[in-house]
């Protein structure tokens, strides 16, 4: 199925990797939400999948059906569900996902800033932005070095190396 660039996106990250086990039954779950998944009973365009046994990604391509606010309450809903299945917290904004070598890892602001301080984490590091909002950003703006990212704004009082 052909999705447009211009497809609405959700990202919402995990506060710890999921296992392989885990990232399957979530991707069944997955594609039963998105195969019924409606905005005023028409059917969405949607798809949803699991990157880096960490972020749950929802598209959808409202070039058919838009997504209106009881269908983006219905996947707000979904996800509060799977949290508390897997035990996970998808909705804490301030939990900061980078790359440590091939790892995606990921931490608290606090965690972060330290990591900034020590230079664990510099204006290279590739940084997660989960404010992407359409399929097309999601393939250039999501996984971007720490300097392109929105991140320098929230850690303005640190020197990045």
């Amino acid at each position: 199925m052909q999705f447009s660039q211009n497809s609405r996106v959700w990202i919402y990250q995990s506060n710890r990797q999921l296992n392989n086990s885990e990232v399957n039954k979530l991707q069944q779950q997955l594609n039963n939400f998105t195969t019924s998944w409606t905005a005023h009973n028409n059917q969405l365009k949607a798809k949803a999948e699991v990157r880096y046994n960490r972020f749950i990604i929802l598209v959808v391509d409202e070039s058919q059906a838009g997504a209106s606010g009881c269908s983006i309450d219905k996947s707000v809903n979904f996800m509060h569900q799977i949290g508390q299945e897997y035990s996970i917290d998808l909705f804490d904004r301030f939990n900061l996902a980078y790359r440590s070598g091939d790892e995606v890892l990921a931490t608290n602001r606090a965690g972060f800033e330290d990591l900034l301080k020590q230079g664990a984490i510099n204006s290279n590091t590739i940084v997660f932005n989960n404010l992407v909002q359409s399929l097309a950003e999601l393939e250039t703006k999501w996984e971007v070095p720490f300097k392109d990212s929105w991140h320098p704004r929230l850690f303005q009082a640190l020197v990045v190396q």
